[in-house]
């Protein structure tokens, strides 16, 4: 099976098209090693890969043509303990650490607008 249809089906990526999307740009290892896109996967083969801002490193336990539901999905990879580990040490520090969030969002309003009209005048 393929890698990037595998990904997909496995659910870490929404679209197939963002699953090779990924393995081109370098987030996706297979054993240790830089792969393409169409790389024939099977059973027992080590992935690290990089989903948004979480690393995952598990061990392919199964192959399926179609996407399932999640908990379908789920016996398809066993994730590795130092890598739960390490996600769920991740999840504390942002939970415990919140990356503020910008002040503004959207245009602008009358008032802001003029402060910036002065501002950029002065």
């Amino acid at each position: 099976m393929r890698l990037d249809k595998w990904l997909w089906a496995a659910r870490f990526y929404k679209t197939r098209s963002l699953a090779t999307e990924a393995v081109d740009g370098g987030k996706v290892k297979l054993n240790g090693g830089t792969v393409k896109p169409a790389r024939e996967i099977k059973v027992g083969d080590r992935l690290a890969l990089r989903v948004g801002e979480e690393d995952w490193e598990v061990v392919v336990q199964g192959l399926n043509e179609q996407r399932r539901p999640a908990p379908e999905a789920r016996l398809l990879y066993q994730e590795t303990e130092g890598s739960a580990r390490s996600r769920a040490q991740t999840a504390e520090l942002r939970r415990l650490a919140p990356i503020p969030a910008p002040e503004h969002k959207g245009r602008p309003t009358k008032r802001d607008r003029r402060q910036l009209v002065r501002f950029r005048a002065a």
